[in-house]
């Protein structure tokens, strides 16, 4: 059974807070106990591109936990393309790790490479590995740690609406269909506005991990068909944002004059960043990048000693300047409880 995050709250209960809630002091809601560290392991992580801040985020989560559980970690990347990851998992098989973490893309992209993952009995856990959260993934993944990507869709398609007022949102949507999660993102996005009255101006696929080179000439040509119908751009990851804002003050479109930006994930430092100073995004729907490694790595102790996945859920948060202003220099959503504690305990650390 899954067990849903205690912040795991409505939509509508985010949307209301504005992102400040969040980041106040709550419990611990995940598992409370599971097996002692295995000894002496070593394990790798094959991330899907380290240049995304998501991915970065979690890897830095992984390798303060693995340090913790007394683990040797090697991390490979896979520089943002199919044949890096394929290569990466292939290197990763020849280390003959005791389990193998998967970070950042889909299983169904790699299905062959982790065929090969399954057939040498290494144990994976993944985050954002496909649309299936929790235990028992395709793939072979014994558990896919994310939060529930419907919510933040939704969470972020709301705060348009709302943003707009009046139904008036003009939306441009950028999803990559590289990524199954990505289009269902995407769609749940449209869906929510076009349910509540809003436009859906166009639904842009461009690859991720080419948006340094894309999103410059995408954003000017986008202006000069839709103007000032475009009021709200939203996407699947922080990282098209990265490069939109220098698009828009290249033509002279100050941040509070042109679409405002919201990303359906993950939260990364540079987005935090962006939305702090007003520099050409507004709102995050960031996951608990940080919490999330240390649950990757409990999930892969429990998978290589046998025993059953967590099935824990971690929470979004709606990320706003307002929010950001309760967390002092901080630009990352790491929630305030005692996962740390809590999962070195499990572990007997």
């Amino acid at each position: 059974m899954l067990k849903r995050s205690l912040m795991a709250v409505s939509t509508a209960a985010l949307l209301s807070g504005m992102g400040v809630p969040v980041f106040a002091e709550t419990p611990f809601d995940g598992p409370t106990a599971g097996p002692a560290a295995a000894e002496g392991k070593s394990i790798v992580v094959v991330a899907g591109d380290l240049k995304n801040g998501g991915i970065l985020g979690v890897t830095n989560g992984v390798e303060e936990a693995a340090e913790t559980i007394g683990w040797d970690l090697r991390v490979l990347d896979g520089a943002g393309s199919i044949q890096g990851r394929t290569a990466a998992i292939g290197q990763a098989v020849a280390l003959n790790p005791a389990g193998i973490i998967i970070n950042g893309f889909d299983a169904i992209e790699q299905q062959a490479a982790l065929e090969g993952v399954t057939g040498a009995g290494i144990p994976i856990v993944a985050w954002h590995s496909g649309p299936k959260i929790g235990c028992d993934a395709p793939g072979g993944i014994f558990a896919n740690v994310s939060t529930d990507a419907m919510t933040v869709s939704e969470v972020a398609a709301e705060w348009a609406i709302k943003d707009a007022g009046d139904g008036a949102v003009g939306a441009i949507i950028f999803t990559d269909s590289t990524y199954q999660i990505a289009i269902d993102k995407a769609d749940r996005i449209k869906e929510t506005i076009e349910r509540m009255g809003g436009t859906v101006l166009e639904y842009v696929d461009t690859p991720i991990a080419d948006t340094s080179s894309r999103m410059g000439p995408l954003t000017t040509n986008l202006l000069q068909k839709y103007g000032d119908q475009w009021t709200h751009a939203l996407a699947i990851n922080d990282l098209y944002f990265d490069f939109m804002g220098p698009a828009l003050a290249a033509v002279g479109i100050s941040s509070a004059d042109g679409p405002q930006a919201g990303s359906a994930g993950d939260g990364s430092e540079a987005a935090f960043q962006r939305i702090r100073t007003g520099n050409y995004q507004t709102i995050t729907v960031a996951e608990p990048l940080n919490l999330q490694g240390w649950q990757l790595v409990d999930e892969l102790n429990r998978a290589i000693q046998g025993e059953a996945c967590s099935g824990y859920i971690t929470s979004p948060a709606l990320v706003t300047q307002e929010g950001l202003a309760n967390l002092g220099d901080s630009n990352q959503f790491d929630p305030d409880s005692p996962y740390r504690q809590a999962y070195s305990a499990i572990w007997g650390k």
